[in-house]
């Protein structure tokens, strides 16, 4: 028998993922049509012998999140239930505080894994790996392997290449350690909450205080991806995302990809639509575009890279780019709305999408442009490198601004 565990996180995680986060938990927010949970959820729910999936996190339980777990239940047939920290008890606080309640049932395991990130989820090849592994290790860390430079910015992992012993453990490191880094998704037996005398304070980090102090006992091992892996830290980061889950809908759900047909749209590359989106056949959507729920999209219309929210209205002849277009928003005739991509560099296959940084050297960092919930941009004007606060009627063009 096995659980799943999704450290969701609370709300003043994900800030950098504001002004979308101040609308919808960041773990529900749409990425490649379906919520950023859907994903982990779905991957768990195929894992043979899987009982529960358990959400630990301090969000106060909404609507929403009921409505989301209440249809994630029926459409995967399996349980599903949230627990709800009463503070930010770090990565390892929440398990170790809601341990009774993971263990029941008597779990011969339970995969534990961030909301924040994407991946494939090779959650069947950790299983096969620990159990050919035999019985004395207490825990499996997935890992990837990243650029020298881009490595210092996660949890680089020293190993036994023979045994796949997790020889070294450092978090965000100063200097050059080790090219794999952690991807924030793990399988531990029960044996994990043995080592008790590392559970001690209240707040728990689960790298700098376990990990690191269990690396070099033989309690840990690696297992190594070669799947996608990306973190979702940043609403330019599910842009990204969205590409690689795009991607992977031809092997997984090839339904959900838009195809040419007469009457409909010109598709480029890959593209979700909601079956209840209204768009002009004189459009032309993709690479990489994902269209919500009631989205209108006039004639003439471009969208290229971007996630366009449900009850968005796109007038005819408008441009939308490296963009996210919030909920109830409306783009004007003939405006261009346009941000900056931060993919990684396509040049280097280890390459990891960069964490940004809002601000660098005294301006505005060049991103996605962001248009939070219920704003209007009116027709013939430019917003570009800009991150737009709900409820705006704007007046005209902006360039590298955030408008409050």
């Amino acid at each position: 028998m096995l659980k799943a565990i999704i450290i969701i996180g609370g709300p003043q995680k994900g800030t950098r993922f504001r002004p979308l986060s101040f609308e919808v938990p960041k773990p529900l927010f749409p990425v490649a049509g379906v919520a950023m949970l859907q994903h982990h959820i779905e991957a768990c729910a195929q894992v043979p012998d899987m009982k529960e999936i358990i959400l630990i996190g301090f969000y106060q339980p909404n609507d929403e999140l009921n409505r989301f777990i209440s249809s994630s239940q029926q459409e995967f047939k399996i349980p599903i239930r949230y627990l709800q920290e009463f503070a930010a008890l770090g990565t390892g606080g929440g398990i170790y505080h809601f341990r009774d309640q993971i263990l029941s049932g008597g779990p011969a395991a339970f995969f534990l894994m961030n909301a924040d990130v994407c991946s494939e989820f090779p959650l069947q090849e950790m299983l096969r790996f620990h159990r050919q592994h035999g019985e004395n290790h207490c825990g499996v860390l997935l890992g990837t392997t990243a650029n020298r430079t881009q490595s210092l910015n996660y949890g680089c992992i020293v190993e036994n290449r023979e045994t796949n012993e997790v020889l070294h453990f450092v978090e965000k490191p100063s200097t050059f350690v080790s090219d794999i880094i952690n991807c924030g998704i793990y399988l531990f037996t029960p044996d994990i909450f043995g080592q008790s005398n590392l559970f001690m304070p209240e707040v728990i980090r689960l790298e700098q205080d376990i990990f690191t102090t269990l690396a070099g006992q033989k309690k840990l091992l690696v297992y190594k991806t070669q799947h996608f892996w990306s973190q979702i830290k940043s609403a330019g980061s599910a842009i990204y995302a969205s590409r690689l889950y795009l991607k992977q809908y031809h092997q997984t759900h090839p339904e959900r990809l838009a195809t040419n047909r007469d009457g409909t749209p010109k598709i480029i590359g890959d593209v979700y639509i909601h079956p209840t989106a209204n768009i002009d056949p004189s459009a032309v959507l993709g690479p990489n575009v994902s269209i919500g729920k009631g989205v209108t999209i006039g004639g003439g219309v471009r969208v290229r890279e971007s996630i366009i929210l449900h009850g968005a209205v796109l007038q005819d002849h408008c441009c939308v780019l490296n963009s996210i277009v919030g909920w109830d928003s409306t783009v004007g005739k003939w405006a261009r709305v346009e941000g900056t991509p931060s993919d990684p560099n396509p040049n280097d296959p280890y390459a990891k999408i960069d964490s940004e940084t809002l601000f660098r050297d005294g301006g505005l960092t060049p991103s996605i442009t962001i248009l939070g919930c219920n704003v209007s941009i009116p027709s013939e004007v430019i917003i570009r490198n800009s991150i737009v606060l709900p409820h705006k009627d704007l007046n005209r063009s902006f360039q590298n601004q955030i408008i409050l």
